[in-house]
């Protein structure tokens, strides 16, 4: 699915990164188009967290492009991301334990009205927000008034996702978001995604459950050394050829290779 533009949502051509001496990310290109998942895959130290830290706006690229709905984008700070609709869910969630779920959902971004030179909380009319944006997420979800501290896995996703919804984001990066959860919060978190996509929202998710990548992505783009060993279809490839392409670099029949392939490795 393309935007209303007729480009991809994300394009990144040809994007760098160094820290010091060491290239982190080298030659990347990565697409993302509306209501699609594309995982973004590859040991600790392939480059990954640093590829989507840049479409976040928490590091600079060195060189290389990026657009966003077409048009060019520097995402020089993670506020200008936010104001291109591109938020990130960490895999720590970064909720506040001590808070409930709507004091979480506009944590920073509350609803106020001025009373000459105080700001009062419009706390009821926040309530209203919260409560409607969660339930169109999970509509069993009714815990609105309990610490994030004594919520569920799968429930504290709920939250961190219905904020980055509220806010209007496009694309979403996704850090592990099925990590430590058990298979019915993993069900759960897998329903969400699967409704963001149907809102054409485009999702960034890194995962290392290779299960959970089959589920619920698109596409693959595989990095290992700070490159792209290959693209492909998830339709295209088996498990087995994804995890050839993240511990051998090799790119199977049915990938795309990118600059990090190795057609005979050692």
């Amino acid at each position: 699915m393309e935007t209303q533009t007729g480009k991809p949502l994300v394009e990144m051509r040809g994007v760098f990164k160094a820290f010091g001496g060491v290239h982190a990310v080298e030659d990347v290109d990565v697409t993302l188009h509306a209501g699609e998942v594309v995982a973004v895959l590859g040991h600790n130290g392939a480059g990954k967290s640093t590829l989507m830290k840049m479409l976040a706006g928490a590091y600079r690229r060195d060189a290389g492009s990026v657009h966003i709905d077409g048009k060019a984008a520097e995402l020089a700070s993670p506020a200008e991301a936010f104001e291109l609709g591109i938020e990130t869910i960490h895999q720590t969630l970064a909720l506040a334990d001590n808070l409930d779920a709507t004091a979480n959902l506009f944590l920073g971004r509350e609803i106020a009205w001025r009373v000459g030179p105080f700001r009062i909380m419009d706390s009821a009319r926040m309530r209203d927000v919260a409560a409607k944006v969660i339930s169109q997420l999970n509509p069993r979800f009714t815990n609105l008034n309990t610490p994030c501290r004594d919520l569920s896995g799968g429930q504290r996703q709920t939250i961190a996702i219905a904020r980055a919804i509220h806010f209007e984001a496009h694309v979403l990066i996704m850090d592990e978001p099925t990590a430590a959860l058990g298979p019915h919060e993993t069900a759960m978190v897998a329903d969400l995604i699967r409704e963001l996509k149907s809102k054409g929202i485009g999702i960034f998710l890194i995962s290392h459950d290779i299960h959970d990548v089959f589920d619920l992505a698109d596409r693959v783009v595989v990095m290992k050394n700070g490159q792209v060993v290959g693209t492909a279809n998830t339709s295209d490839v088996s498990q087995d050829d994804v995890l050839g392409m993240i511990i051998l670099g090799k790119c199977p029949e049915g990938a795309i290779p990118g600059p990090g392939a190795r057609s005979n490795p050692q």
